[in-house]
């Protein structure tokens, strides 16, 4: 039974930095599409960033466009959501997906139900306060 963990989460101040970590276990990271998902109180979910596997593509919402980077480490079987100059409205619980199905980056990142993915992590929060 393979399941994603993320990590990394906390309190930070606006303009600063987090790394968020979204470890694989039971199957391999690499074969499959990667989203970032996040919802922040009384809002709905929304697709922050996601790469396709299938045709390369990477879709970011416009609001993290330049401060936001996914990365892989295939060996550790581990993906990163690298966060930049954090503001408060970035605060939010934040999610990884694996997708093995939709072709595009956009397309993985319109999918915000947890079902329509093979793995969803369980969220992990982030605050951005002074």
């Amino acid at each position: 039974q393979g399941q994603l963990v993320e990590s990394g989460g906390g309190l930070v101040q606006p303009g600063g930095s987090l790394r968020l970590s979204c470890a694989a276990s039971g199957f391999t990271l690499a074969d499959y599409s990667i989203g970032w998902f996040r919802q922040a109180p009384g809002k709905e979910r929304e697709g922050v960033l996601c790469v396709s596997n299938k045709d390369g593509s990477t879709y970011s919402r416009n609001a993290v466009k330049g401060r936001f980077a996914i990365t892989r480490d295939n060996a550790k079987n581990t993906v990163y959501l690298q966060m930049n100059d954090l503001k408060p409205e970035d605060t939010a619980v934040y999610t990884c997906a694996a997708n093995s199905v939709v072709l595009t980056g956009k397309g993985i990142c319109s999918q915000t139900i947890s079902a329509l993915h093979d793995y969803w992590g369980q969220g992990i929060q982030v605050t951005v306060s002074s």
